[in-house]
């Protein structure tokens, strides 16, 4: 199965912007792992929004 590139690209950027990391560094992360930062990236502007 492959991931759409659209996704990819989507994960890539989301993280790339809030944690600052290089592509070298996001692209070395296991799909799961890429996942959870995702994630846990929401979960922080959610609850820094939340007050």
């Amino acid at each position: 199965m492959t991931y759409a590139t659209d996704r990819l690209h989507a994960e890539i950027a989301y993280v790339a912007y809030h944690f600052h990391w290089s592509l070298e560094d996001i692209l070395d992360l296991e799909h799961p792992d890429r996942r959870e930062y995702t994630h846990q990236i929401a979960a922080l502007i959610t609850r820094a929004s939340e007050g």
